[in-house]
């Protein structure tokens, strides 16, 4: 195996002048407080192995990446029935973009921009309380993590709360296609509370590590999902995971990954190792702009894009 530690040095120590970069989040009040000038990246082996830089041990709020632990507890709960209400294509929209939903009748075109999480979230809440579909969440997250420490920020959610008017627009339009079973209050009541996770990079490299190893956590040997879900899964991260910057993450960095305002991305080299990487400065298209650099240098100094080195 290559020096991953060595490799990680190098990374920070090239992208420490440039810290800072980007900008954050300023449309959800408490991502806006969040000071610029931190960098964090952590990677995961799958015989468990953690290697790290910089701020990898700060919690910081996941917001989008936690689709994919929902899409993971959805297609638990209903398997292919899913894609009925979800799409599996790109959007070439922004993440919370209201214009598809009316040309394709309330069916979100995939489950990683906003409304499609909206609709993934309204599957897991089937049979629950909104307060007890939160804590399914928090304990899968907290299982695959091993970690109790992975909390919800509530004054990140309360914030969304707050402020998440065009999530309430895209939630009643679906509503008002037939596409949510549950109130609109109680999905984005949820949907609030999974975006405002609050993970480390290594947490969130260790709890997707199933996603590079076959589905199973290999330090734990226990199954999650089948070999074929977790490829399923890293599809769908590759084509979609970066809103309208899908293609321009895999022509760079060709790793299945998952971004979120909060300047986090999680990404996976299949069968090799998981990873996470957080700069709170958000490029154009939402996503941490100097997370997208540390790992296009990662993918290119180890080989592991999955088009091949």
């Amino acid at each position: 195996m290559t020096d991953l530690q060595a490799i990680l040095d190098g990374i920070y120590t090239e992208l420490k002048p440039r810290i800072g970069e980007g900008r954050v989040a300023d449309y959800i009040p408490d991502l806006a407080k969040v000071d610029p000038n931190q960098f964090g990246l952590t990677v995961t082996t799958v015989d468990g192995k953690i290697y790290s830089v910089g701020d990898s041990a700060v919690p910081f709020s996941i917001q989008s990446i936690s689709k994919v632990f929902m899409l993971t507890l959805a297609l638990g709960k209903v398997g292919e029935q899913l894609w009925k209400r979800v799409g599996r294509e790109p959007s070439g929209s922004a993440f919370n973009s209201i214009v598809q939903l009316e040309e394709e009748s309330g069916i979100p075109r995939n489950p990683f921009i906003n409304a499609g999480a909206i609709a993934v979230t309204d599957v897991v809440i089937s049979g629950h309380a909104p307060r007890e579909a939160i804590g399914e969440l928090l304990r899968f997250v907290r299982y695959l993590s091993d970690d109790d420490g992975v909390t919800i920020d509530g004054r990140v959610a309360k914030s969304e709360t707050h402020t998440g008017f065009r999530n309430f627009a895209l939630a009643n339009f679906m509503k008002a296609y037939g596409n949510l079973e549950h109130p609109v209050e109680h999905v984005l009541g949820v949907y609030f509370h999974q975006c405002a996770l609050s993970m480390t990079c290594e947490q969130l490299a260790k709890a997707g590590l199933f996603l590079a190893a076959r589905g199973s956590n290999p330090v734990a040997g226990l199954s999650v999902v089948s070999p074929k879900r977790a490829r399923r899964i890293n599809a769908l991260m590759l084509t979609c995971g970066h809103y309208d910057g899908s293609g321009d993450f895999a022509y760079h960095v060709g790793l299945p990954g998952k971004s979120g305002v909060g300047g986090g991305i999680f990404a996976v080299a299949p069968g090799i190792a998981s990873m996470a990487v957080w700069s709170p400065g958000l490029n154009k298209v939402g996503n941490s702009q100097l997370g997208a650099v540390a790992l296009e240098m990662l993918a290119a100094r180890t080989g592991w894009s999955v088009f091949g080195d």
